[in-house]
């Protein structure tokens, strides 16, 4: 199978993470544009160079395509760029005589621009450190309907909307572009919604034109790469917290549940209606009432039963906290993991960020055509880790990016006996910030 897939940007749960996932089977041809290209948290793709690229790529079955790095340079660029609906609209007609040249299964993704409820600007443009909460209860008290009181400048507030109708008429022209067949699977991605405000009246208006939102971003091109592999298996998700699961997690407007089932059907899998039935059984370890957060300080009542690993092929969906592992579960997995039947580990970011990606990898282990065992476990002992060692433990202890190996030497001791694998890990930091850390030597 031959497969295009371009990142969203240059981070490693966008890019290295595509990768490592497909060399778990090597009938499994990635095509995949030089990192360089590509965007960062303060760079925009060189998207003359990605779209160059991609007219000149072989003939491939399918091409998982981010439609915000070939049109804004990137998620983040699309939110901060001062390019016209007119000049963004010339680039989707060249992109589009691309796609129709390549006669592929074209699998894309749009982002609905997100409202973050915060006064952080890394992300945004530079007013939102004054007023980003202040656009974000503006956004909530429009859609509910209620008397709106700000006192965000007049100029601010008009640049704000007038990106977001940009953003918005260009997410109308791929619905027309849909009708034409051009799209075998066309998403708008809901990133850090909340339950109101104008990304979510915008995502209820492109549904009622006919087009299809999931909540998530970085981690549908894993999910749509999941969906471009034919396979039918059948699974059965089981959760820690059965009486907990309608509970919505932080960043997301649904409840787990729904979070659930809504990869398992963008990733192409079927919902089996037992355990006996399934093929695997995805475990999620959810949450009670509210999810937690290591970096926020946000508590919730970790794991604290036996687990016991299912009689079947199993991955597991660690999202009782965001951002990190649940400590308390993971020791518990660790102890009594059963290699024979582990599919894959994931608990980074948010909830959907960790199916999504997790599912991919499920996808591509199962039945590989040439299955490669080394290549699992590598990619096993990343997530770990970096998303329980990293994120649940190491990150809180450092108050800037800097040398973290000796900190990280115990886990790497401990993953390195369960997996059988040496582990000398380097770990950087692509973005200088602590919010990702890249580990490569594995």
């Amino acid at each position: 199978m031959k497969v295009c897939f371009i990142p969203i940007d240059n981070r490693p749960v966008c890019y290295t993470l595509a990768k490592d996932i497909c060399a778990i089977d090597g009938g499994i041809e990635l095509f995949i544009p030089p990192r360089e290209f590509l965007g960062g948290l303060d760079k925009v793709a060189d998207i003359k160079k990605i779209l160059k690229w991609l007219k000149r790529l072989p003939a491939v079955d399918s091409i998982i395509l981010p439609l915000d790095t070939v049109i804004y340079g990137g998620l983040i660029p699309s939110r901060r760029g001062f390019e016209t609906f007119e000049e963004l609209k010339l680039r989707t007609e060249e992109l589009k005589a691309i796609l129709l040249e390549k006669q592929a299964k074209v699998y894309a993704f749009s982002s609905i621009m997100r409202i973050s409820n915060n006064n952080y600007n890394e992300e945004e443009k530079l007013y939102w450190s004054e007023y980003g909460k202040k656009i974000f209860e503006y956004s909530y008290a429009i859609h509910k309907g209620l008397r709106v009181q700000n006192d965000i400048p007049i100029e601010i507030l008009d640049d704000y909307l007038k990106t977001r109708r940009r953003n918005f008429d260009i997410n109308k022209i791929y619905l027309e572009w849909q009708k034409e067949g051009i799209f075998n699977t066309l998403i708008y991605s809901k990133d850090d919604c909340a339950e109101f405000g104008l990304n979510v009246m915008e995502a209820e208006s492109l549904e009622s034109m006919g087009g299809k939102t999931k909540t998530g971003a970085d981690e549908i091109p894993l999910a749509l790469l999941s969906r471009a592999i034919q396979k039918n298996i059948k699974v059965y998700p089981v959760y820690t917290e059965p009486d907990f699961k309608n509970c919505v997690s932080n960043y997301e407007d649904v409840s787990i549940e729904k979070s659930v089932l809504s990869q398992l059907e963008l990733g192409g899998f079927q919902i089996a209606e037992s355990y006996n039935d399934a093929d695997l059984i995805l475990v999620v370890n959810n949450f009670i009432e509210k999810q937690g957060e290591h970096v926020m300080g946000w508590e919730t009542k970790s794991f604290s039963e036996k687990f016991v690993p299912p009689e079947k092929p199993y991955a597991i969906a660690d999202v009782r906290f965001a951002n990190g592992a649940d400590n308390s579960f993971v020791e518990q997995l660790l102890s009594r993991i059963d290699l024979n039947n582990f599919c894959g580990y994931a608990g980074w970011n948010t909830s959907a960020n960790t199916l999504g990606s997790l599912l991919a990898g499920v996808k591509v282990k199962f039945k590989a055509l040439q299955y490669n065992e080394e290549s699992f476990k590598k990619l096993q002992i990343i997530r770990f880790l970096d998303d329980w060692a990293y994120q649940a433990n190491v990150r809180g202890k450092i108050e800037s990016p800097c040398c973290i190996k000796e900190l990280m030497q115990p886990y790497e001791q401990r993953l390195s006996q369960i997996f059988g694998l040496d582990i000398n890990a380097v770990y950087t930091y692509p973005w200088n910030r602590k919010f990702e850390v890249e580990i490569t030597g594995i």
